[in-house]
């Protein structure tokens, strides 16, 4: 019995390095080669392209078509605005002085403002403005008005466009606007038609540069119709007046 144990025993060691030898040789062979039969092996160096969007978004974020110069735009709820325009002479009434009439000269008007965008065509605004004005042919005398007004814009291009998931920023917006104001005007010196003041209507037509997400420039025309106590000096005559101004602010969204 003892000599039938050191023969199995001894046949046992001669097998072992066979089996290691093609544990560690043959069998790995067969399992690549089996792997090169049914395309896994190729898989595996190399993923296929998935189809679909799910397998796109997933498997080829690196060859999704990603372009570096889109920039994703998040659209703001409000803004602020600050800035100034020139009184247009040829475009707003006269002051008068008894009967003799002067054309304003060198005329200015300085405006900030709240807004809010309701959506991508409409937005609503709250302002302040103050305007000095000169006069030709008068020395030592002018006049100011304050007034405080609420307007409603409407964006003649949408401001921004949604394609899919993505959200693209327009850079130049045509726009117009239609509101009112109330306030006080002031026209300093002897005989002065002060008093308070509503400009209703007040209309705007212009555009928007945006110079980047947040800011941008606008320029517009600005008429306002303005309803008053007189408009001059030693006059009582009440009535309607006109003012317009070529405005330039910058808007900052946020």
């Amino acid at each position: 019995m003892k000599k039938i144990s050191y023969l199995s025993f001894l046949a046992a060691l001669l097998i072992t390095p066979a089996m290691a030898e093609y544990s560690n040789e043959k069998f790995q062979a067969e399992i690549l080669e089996g792997l090169d039969l049914v395309g896994v092996r190729e898989n595996i160096d190399k993923p296929d392209l998935a189809p679909g969007e799910l397998g796109l978004d997933v498997y080829q974020t690196a060859n999704s078509g990603y372009n570096p110069d889109v920039k994703l735009y998040i659209p703001t709820t409000m803004y602020v605005r600050a800035g100034g325009g020139l009184n247009l002479p040829f475009a707003t009434s006269k002051a008068k002085v008894g009967t003799e009439e002067f054309s304003s000269s060198g005329s200015w008007t300085t405006q900030i403002g709240l807004g809010w965008n309701l959506s991508s065509y409409v937005r609503t605004e709250i302002d302040f403005q103050e305007s000095t004005f000169n006069f030709s042919d008068i020395d030592n005398a002018d006049a100011t008005y304050q007034t405080i007004g609420g307007m409603l814009y409407f964006d003649l291009a949408r401001r921004y466009i949604q394609t899919g998931d993505v959200t693209y920023r327009r850079k130049f917006v045509p726009f117009m606007g239609l509101g009112a104001a109330a306030g006080m005007y002031k026209f300093n010196g002897a005989g002065g038609a002060d008093g308070f003041v509503v400009a209703a209507p007040r209309a705007t037509i212009g555009f928007n540069v945006m110079l980047n997400d947040l800011i941008g420039i606008d320029i517009m025309y600005q008429y306002q119709m303005m309803i008053g106590n007189g408009f001059g000096w030693n006059t009582n005559e009440k009535g309607v007046n006109s003012i317009s101004n070529i405005m330039a602010s910058f808007r900052v969204n946020f």
